[in-house]
């Protein structure tokens, strides 16, 4: 009896580790008596292999972008009846404009330790007050350097040190098809990731800036991510969002990104100058179709038309005419007038350029002392900043 005993505990006991070693192994095999449902699931060793996550571009990217908060006190329109003795009777100071404050959000990139932050000109533009949130959940105000509403860029500061600065990408390695991140916070809810593609390069006459180069983009960019990142899957800044192009005010997957190679360019020029200082020879173009092309009897669209020429401007003593075309500057090719404004806006003031036009068929080579850019005015478009 006690052999037969000693039998059946060791039956039970290999029993019972045989069910222990399948259960561990497949854990829906057996069915264990209590569980309201038998489930599969993982085993706890983190993310499984060849699933897709930027997450460690996002870990990167993300302590560099902070929400920027502005107000500005303003006053509303007066009212037609507000000097009528009758209106006044009855509704007496309410006729009177009363000032208000206005706040609107954005975002905001940190490019140094040091403190500043590129944004948007639009984001902070008539701000009297500005506070800047880190990620970390920190609010400290802001001051604006200095700002360019020919690219949409400033830059404001504050009064921090050893601050996480964003590491600056190459965007002219960037393809159409490249996945990018857009980080930022739209419509106040907080910072937020949100992933596409680079749709386009290279942007441009879309009317928005004065000197255009956008990154297009499919990453949702809505209310308040002005003034964000547009990162690569390495958590490399290759851009700054802008604007978006939306007949309902939120995504419509048409974005615009601000390459850095530009917003650096800017960026240094506002901190050291605190403005941008640009070459500018008093000139209107237009692009060249191919009506016009056929008018002027030219064999291709190549140059831009000069349209217009200030009176007693660089160009009109250098003996530019309307008509003329404009093929080269300094001898480097001009594809069309975008291309001419960005070529002329590089030239440094007080310097000689040379212009190389066609006028009857027939190229001549002028050249031009380069004057200061002046400030022009700005077209109101509506960009995607939250009021």
């Amino acid at each position: 009896m006690r052999k037969l005993w000693l039998i059946f505990a060791q039956s039970t006991t290999i029993s019972l580790a045989v069910i222990f070693v399948i259960s561990a192994l497949k854990p829906g095999f057996v069915y264990w008596p209590g569980n309201v449902v038998t489930i599969k699931e993982t085993a706890p060793m983190g993310r499984a292999k060849g699933v897709a996550s930027y997450n460690d571009a996002a870990r990167k990217a993300m302590p560099s972008v902070v929400n920027i908060f502005t107000s500005k006190e303003v006053r509303a329109r007066r009212s037609p009846f507000a000097d009528d003795p009758l209106f006044r009777f009855f509704f007496g100071d309410r006729m009177d404009s009363q000032p208000h404050r206005v706040s609107s959000l954005g975002s905001g990139v940190i490019v140094s330790p040091a403190g500043y932050i590129l944004t948007n000109h639009h984001v902070v533009e008539a701000a009297d007050e500005i506070e800047v949130a880190l990620e970390d959940g920190k609010t400290v105000p802001a001051h604006i350097v200095g700002s360019d509403p020919d690219t949409d860029l400033a830059v404001v500061k504050v009064d921090l040190k050893n601050l996480p600065a964003v590491t600056f990408g190459q965007p002219d390695r960037a393809r159409v098809g490249d996945v990018v991140l857009a980080i930022g916070n739209p419509f106040g809810v907080g910072q937020t990731v949100t992933m596409g593609i680079v749709s386009a390069l290279g942007r441009s006459h879309l009317g928005i800036n004065t000197f255009e180069n956008f990154i297009q983009t499919d990453a949702p960019i809505n209310p308040g991510n002005s003034g964000g990142a547009l990162v690569d899957t390495d958590g490399n800044l290759i851009g700054i969002n802008s604007a978006i192009y939306s007949r309902s005010g939120g995504s419509l997957g048409i974005g615009f990104a601000i390459p850095v190679s530009l917003a650096k360019r800017v960026m240094e020029q506002i901190i050291e100058h605190g403005s941008v200082i640009r070459g500018w020879v008093g000139v209107e173009v237009q692009d060249i179709t191919p009506e016009l092309a056929e008018s002027f009897k030219l064999p291709g669209s190549r140059g831009a038309l000069i349209a217009g020429v200030l009176r007693g401007g660089p160009a009109d003593r250098a003996g530019i005419k309307p008509g003329d075309i404009l093929l080269e500057v300094n001898g480097v090719p001009v594809t069309d007038s975008s291309d001419m404004l960005n070529k002329i806006s590089a030239l440094a003031p007080g310097t000689i350029a040379t212009l190389t036009v066609m006028r009857n068929r027939t190229e001549a080579a002028l050249r031009v002392s380069v004057a200061k850019r002046p400030r022009m005015p700005q077209p109101q478009l509506q960009q995607e900043e939250d009021d």
